[in-house]
């Protein structure tokens, strides 16, 4: 199993931890990947990462397919991919939501199925340089001929060559989107991928795998997860330390008709505290909302404790998880040199 490490989007000031992602490519890291909200972006650091590097791979996790054309997207990555090398881009697309696509980018929500789609497919096809792109889909169509149209778009073939074309993976979660990714990209950041669910989830990428054809299959694709880990002999503390977050999201981020982070709860197997979560922070009560977390909610999608405790559970309930690959997002040093020495990654 590979290694990534996660740079956090920013809050007020932008930080960038580069020593800590050339230590980490140093142990033998594979990734290190970035994400955007609505304040710093997600492709810039990766030209800074990229300059500052030799090999690690460059992930967005994600970027919002809403904020840019899929043309756009495709000429950010495969610049910042040539720069670097070649090869070493992975371009992670997610949907977002409708409260940051129409209140940020003041677009369309649209159907956010087929916008993953038809973006995903366009970038291939950009990639792929096998002709001026045309794409007839059901929310993108280049050229464009849609409303205030001039009718004098003209398909074009990108003008850059990509010898190792960056790789498109989706950030997904339900059972249409996570089918749909095995479809048609290169791998799956899961959005709700844990021990209870997984044999699950790997049912509906298998029926992706069946509409794409060709033998494409688990051989073909990458499965990268995420794990929070902190060393500590006060499990209890850290445990605590990790829901607000999860109170926030799950009871506040997003609109309270649409909130995927509640449905991702739902789909982990803890419905009953998602929605007794909600509940609680809508109506205000934020501290009863973050007591209402459960500790092994917490307990489960993180490695927490002594190195002893974490390497025994990273053993029983990780190494059996379908990923090709794993995020470690942590504040201390040493616990993405455990990780590295615990998955065998480090060379330094």
């Amino acid at each position: 199993m590979k290694l990534g490490l996660a740079v956090e989007y920013s809050g007020r000031h932008f930080d960038l931890p580069i020593e800590r992602i050339q230590r980490c490519e140093a142990l033998g890291y594979d990734s290190v990947w970035t994400a955007e909200a609505y304040g710093s972006d997600a492709i810039t650091p990766l030209a800074y990462i990229a300059a500052h590097t030799e090999r690690i791979r460059l992930g967005t996790g994600v970027i919002q397919v809403a904020a840019r054309t899929p043309t756009m997207t495709a000429m950010q990555l495969g610049t910042v991919d040539a720069m670097a090398g070649g090869g070493r881009v992975i371009g992670g697309l997610g949907a977002s939501g409708p409260q940051i696509v129409e209140g940020w980018y003041g677009v369309p929500w649209g159907d956010p199925k087929e916008r993953l789609r038809d973006t995903t497919l366009i970038m291939k096809k950009i990639f792929a340089r096998e002709g001026p792109v045309t794409h007839d889909g059901k929310e993108l169509q280049l050229p464009y001929r849609g409303p205030d149209s001039s009718q004098m778009g003209k398909p074009l073939k990108s003008i850059l060559h990509y010898e190792r074309a960056p790789k498109i993976w989706l950030g997904t979660g339900a059972r249409p989107l996570v089918s749909m990714t095995a479809e048609i990209a290169d791998g799956w950041l899961p959005f709700g991928l844990r021990k209870r669910n997984a044999e699950q989830c790997m049912s509906w990428l298998d029926e992706g795998f069946r509409r794409a054809g060709g033998g494409k299959s688990l051989r073909d694709f990458e499965i990268q997860g995420g794990v929070s880990v902190e060393i500590t002999d006060d499990v209890k503390s850290a445990l605590a330390a990790g829901k607000p977050w999860i109170a926030l999201y799950v009871g506040g981020m997003g609109h309270p008709k649409l909130n995927f982070h509640r449905k991702r709860m739902h789909r982990e197997g803890w419905g009953e505290a998602a929605d007794r979560i909600f509940e609680l922070f809508q109506a205000g009560k934020r501290d009863e909302a973050i007591a209402a977390v459960p500790d092994e909610y917490v307990d489960e999608g993180g490695l927490f404790g002594t190195p002893e405790r974490i390497k025994e559970r990273w053993r029983s309930d990780w190494e059996s998880m379908p990923y090709t690959g794993v995020t470690v997002r942590a504040r201390q040093e040493e616990a993405y040199e455990l990780m590295a020495d615990l998955v065998g990654s480090r060379d330094a």
